[in-house]
């Protein structure tokens, strides 16, 4: 694998929550929450691990969609 290939990779993981660290972060969440992220997933048919990172890119920046776009303190 090439260094851009790699410098890629680590791009698109800085800048989108994995399927796997997901299910780590919601692990450490109290069962209610866990379970409204879950079934907030559900009801608008997006992934769990999109779902966190709209919840918490929209917390640090409320015209955010993701991490991509996230600009902490921007919106307030």
């Amino acid at each position: 694998m090439s260094a851009s290939h790699r410098k890629n990779d680590l791009m698109q993981i800085q800048e989108q929550l994995s399927p796997a660290s997901a299910q780590v972060i919601l692990a450490h969440f109290p069962q209610r929450i866990r379970e409204a992220l879950v079934a907030h997933a559900h009801e608008i048919d997006y992934p769990i691990e999109a779902v966190l990172e709209m919840a918490i890119a929209s917390f640090l920046d409320t015209e955010a969609l993701g991490f991509a776009d996230c600009k902490p303190g921007r919106g307030y």
